[in-house]
């Protein structure tokens, strides 16, 4: 079967590979589409350090085709949205409703695929970049098969993580006031996230001025064009005085961190959703924290996706919340290099790899 694989020299499109039967307590699924976000590329370029060979990809739908024993909540031929999230179900932190802190979730990839005798591990516990795919039960969330594939695929991903940063982590509520630094496809779902939630004010940067449209689309009151201004910090100032209730950074540089802190009102909480290389370093005046500031980090939308995603589908059935429009161009797999390309340059919001 096709699929992209890393083998620590570059990604590759292969057609050789092979993964193996669902056991107790898993899912076989056919994917169907698969977002390209920008966390495989950080495999490839060595910012997220992973082992090789891995079989990329974690934003995926599909059909079920096969379950393994014990399985009930899904059957052969529902359509699936796939989270990254393995997580056990039975230990304190699952317990507590925190799947995205369970600790047999985190740091163990599985190795599902094999490829002329050699065993490939599994990238977040998903691998969608695969025309077949074994997951956890617990990954699998069935959803409508009216929810198009291709964008039913985001959900598993873009959505859970910044929609849920807006919702779960920082608990944005109404009235609120909400900067987003960076508007690719986490971003652009903050803004959403910030505006289902009842944000007042929705102030959206980036580098990139043909980014604006879109982020209004999506929910932003205010755009301003970081290329343009010689001190965004300033610019958010000049639309919030006092500086922001919430300021989400989307990019994963420690400079535009910086900015997060320092755009906060009192009482104010930067959440950091980008991702810096693994040894990176960020600094802010820490006399500036006395006012109740804070800094959050926040893994994968805090989410609880066997909740959240269905929820975040039916919003979508209901006109609430935009998948379609995230979708800006489908690629077929062989065309995985292009795809890379067009988002490692900011091109697409996200571009979907179909089978």
């Amino acid at each position: 079967m096709r699929g992209v694989i890393f083998d620590g020299e570059k990604p590759r499109v292969v057609d050789d590979l092979e993964v193996r039967d669902p056991g107790p307590g898993e899912v076989l699924v056919a994917i169907e589409a698969a977002g390209l976000c920008h966390s495989d590329l950080s495999v490839v370029d060595g910012t997220i350090p992973f082992p090789v060979p891995v079989v990329l990809g974690h934003e995926g739908a599909g059909v079920v085709e096969a379950v393994g024993a014990g399985v009930g909540h899904v059957a052969p031929g529902d359509r699936v949205a796939l989270s990254t999230l393995a997580n056990c179900g039975t230990c304190a932190e699952c317990d507590r409703g925190r799947p995205t802190m369970c600790r047999k979730a985190i740091g163990m990839p599985g190795t599902p695929f094999r490829r002329g005798g050699e065993a490939l591990y599994q990238f977040a516990s998903n691998s969608a970049f695969a025309e077949r795919t074994v997951v956890k039960a617990v990954q699998a969330v069935k959803i409508d098969p009216a929810v198009p594939a291709a964008s039913a695929a985001l959900i598993g991903c873009g959505v859970l993580t910044g929609v849920g940063a807006v919702l779960n982590r920082a608990k944005v509520d109404r009235g609120d006031s909400v900067v987003v630094i960076g508007t690719g496809g986490i971003g652009l779902n903050v803004l959403q996230g910030a505006r289902i939630a009842g944000a007042s004010v929705i102030v959206a940067v980036d580098a990139n001025p043909a980014k604006e449209a879109a982020a209004r689309q999506f929910g932003a009151t205010h755009f301003i064009d970081a290329s343009a201004v010689p001190d965004a910090v300033k610019a958010v100032k000049a639309v919030l005085p006092t500086g922001a209730d919430h300021a989400f950074e989307c990019v994963g540089s420690t400079r535009l961190i910086r900015q997060a802190v320092d755009v906060l009102d009192r009482h104010g909480q930067a959440v950091l959703l980008g991702v810096p290389p693994a040894t990176a370093e960020a600094s802010f005046l820490v006399s500036s924290m006395y006012l109740d500031k804070s800094i959050l980090g926040c893994r994968y939308g805090s989410s609880r996706p066997q909740r959240d995603i269905a929820l975040y589908a039916r919003m979508y059935r209901e006109g609430r919340l935009l998948l379609d429009e995230l979708v800006t161009c489908t690629y077929p797999v062989e065309d995985f290099a292009k795809a890379a390309d067009d988002a490692h340059h900011g091109r697409v919001a996200r571009g979907v790899l179909v089978f």
